[in-house]
């Protein structure tokens, strides 16, 4: 009879594990997120894109390379981020663990003294002449829980996605880890590029006060010109601590993103030697959610969602469980291991389904499915943005070019301003004030002409970070 009912509970249990569905319907990502195209872009169906390229393609300056392999190995925050997908995989191997029995060995000894006017302490005295009772048992016992509803499934792949999201919150970090560092190099390169202007243009006022000086000592000019001259070189030369300054800090900056202390960075090239490339590659909007980290993150975040909708949703339901225990028993010591008369076995199986706390079950339903809504929202969110990252940075590559090209232009002109006013003003022919102003405005243009460069690569960096290249 044993061995009918052992059959009977193992054919239920297979029953049950091949019928067990999943209570809860899932959301997918809504399709309608994403425009056809992006704002400033072309019309195009080409889904190729520069966010395809690994970041040491995408530079080709090999200091940049060099400080983003130290990021890459040394960064603080990305080591904490390994630490975070180690502990979800973890998590996640965890959870596989979930639909095995539970199996626990054991070893009790116990014993009990009943008092001489109870029950059981008259009946002992009577029965064994003795005034306690020892029990001895070692077995293993098993319990299990039936995944009917799709609970335990659920899980698994709630703590799945949850461990697949840390590994995109660290790419995501690291495609801003190769933007900083990357944009904080070439503004390094800009700062050395305007302190060169800076000191040129105070050689360039040595000269003019030169003049100006031979100038008075004829006659030809007051003291008044001496003193603006004197001033317009101390303008010029003030800025070359405040440069100096600025590199110390932006090479500081680079050091912590590195992972290393302060110290000074080399670099081997200039910003005029810098070509601005034209990245016309972009893809498409709805390739975001395959190549931006943030995107695939919350597109993620929804799965979480769905699983924990999953397991709210079946704790409504009965749970099955299977308990089972065996071993050997015996109230002697000498007897415990005499086998087959010391051998025990039981077997349980039930249903347990929530009654007074089902209101608090249900709220933990209602829970979730907000959540999972909001989950949603946060998925196109996350699209708007990165699309409209990807806007700025299109518009911000096209008007930057304009912007360049007509300031190449205007520093051209000022430098030829310069070459006619000095030699106008030896000629008597021109004011001091037309000198000095003209080299007034050449420097302003100078340094603008090299704050430019340095936007319009930051510009490029920054299309690329949004398209979500730099993680590979």
């Amino acid at each position: 009879m044993k061995k009918y009912i052992t059959k009977i509970v193992m054919v239920l249990i297979l029953m049950i594990t091949f019928i067990s569905c999943k209570v809860s319907k899932d959301i997918e990502t809504p399709k309608d997120a994403f425009p056809e195209n992006f704002r400033n872009a072309s019309t195009s169906s080409d889904t190729t894109s520069i966010a395809d390229l690994e970041w040491k393609n995408f530079f080709t300056e090999k200091d940049i390379i060099q400080l983003i392999d130290s990021a890459v190995a040394r960064n603080n925050d990305l080591q904490i981020a390994t630490k975070n997908i180690e502990i979800a995989q973890y998590r996640f191997t965890q959870s596989k663990w979930n639909n095995v029995p539970e199996v626990n060995l054991f070893v009790n000894a116990t014993t009990s003294n009943p008092s001489d006017n109870s029950f059981t302490g008259l009946n002992l005295n009577q029965a064994l002449g003795q005034k306690h009772i020892d029990d001895y048992s070692a077995g293993a016992s098993l319990s299990w829980e039936a995944d009917i509803w799709g609970k335990i499934r659920s899980q698994k792949q709630g703590a799945f996605a949850t461990y697949l999201q840390s590994e995109e919150v660290k790419k995501a970090l690291q495609t801003n880890i190769v933007a900083n560092v990357s944009k904080g190099y070439y503004n390094l390169l800009m700062l050395d590029a305007q302190l060169d202007i800076a000191k040129k243009n105070v050689q360039l006022n040595d000269s003019t006060t030169t003049i100006i000086q031979l100038k008075y000592d004829a006659g030809q000019v007051t003291s008044l010109a001496i003193q603006q001259s004197q001033a317009q070189k101390l303008s010029s030369a003030q800025l070359i601590p405040l440069l100096e300054q600025n590199i110390a800090i932006q090479e500081n900056a680079l050091s912590v993103l590195t992972g290393s202390f302060p110290n000074s960075k080399e670099r081997t090239t200039r910003l005029s030697v810098i070509e601005v490339k034209n990245n016309a590659a972009i893809g498409i909007p709805s390739s975001l959610v395959s190549r931006r980290p943030d995107v695939k993150s919350a597109e993620l975040g929804l799965k979480v969602a769905n699983s924990r909708v999953g397991i709210t949703k079946a704790n409504l339901y009965p749970t099955l469980k299977i308990t089972a225990q065996g071993g050997v028993n015996s109230f002697e010591t000498s007897t415990w291991f005499n086998i087959p008369a010391s051998l025990f076995g039981t077997v349980a199986g039930g249903l347990t389904q929530p009654l007074l706390n089902s209101k608090k079950i249900r709220t933990e339903y209602n829970i979730a499915k907000a959540e999972r809504e909001k989950a949603v929202f946060t998925f196109r969110q996350a699209v708007l943005v990165a699309v409209s990252e990807v806007s700025d940075a299109l518009v911000k590559v096209e008007k930057l070019e304009k912007q360049e090209s007509f300031l190449k232009e205007r520093v051209t002109t000022l430098q030829q301003a310069i070459k006619n006013a000095n030699l106008l003003f030896k000629n008597g022919m021109a004011d001091y004030l037309e000198v000095l102003v003209a080299q007034t405005n050449l420097l302003q243009s100078e340094l603008e002409l090299a704050n430019i460069k340095r936007e319009q690569l930051a510009a490029n960096i920054e299309l690329y970070r949004a398209l979500g290249g730099g993680w590979r």
